[in-house]
């Protein structure tokens, strides 16, 4: 079974509709999208460059395990903070950078 570690921990409400849709599409998988975690895996030179690629736009690594973290700042709101990591791959895999590549988009809209 694959998965996403993905939080969200708000400091106020949630007045920010987008967020909640964002977060409810994410914690939802359908059976039909389950494939090998193999699929997922990232090199070690993948990994560096997308990595480094995340930094420029504020994520950074998680010490002692293989996840990014992000805190994002909103007007209606005060913070959200976002942790990513596969479970079945060990750590980051091409989910986890396609799904934070997604998030910065999206707060880029709101």
């Amino acid at each position: 079974m694959s998965g996403l570690m993905f939080s969200l921990r708000p400091s106020s409400s949630w007045p920010c509709s987008r967020l909640l849709r964002l977060s409810s599409l994410l914690l939802t998988r359908s059976n039909s999208s389950k494939m090998s975690s193999d699929s997922h895996w990232l090199s070690s030179a993948d990994r560096d460059q997308v990595v480094m690629e995340l930094r420029a736009t504020g994520w950074v690594e998680v010490d002692g395990r293989d996840a990014i973290f992000k805190e994002l700042h909103f007007k209606t709101f005060n913070q959200v903070q976002i942790t990513l990591t596969t479970h079945d791959c060990g750590g980051l895999s091409k989910r986890d950078i396609k799904l934070a590549k997604f998030i910065d988009k999206i707060a880029l809209s709101i």
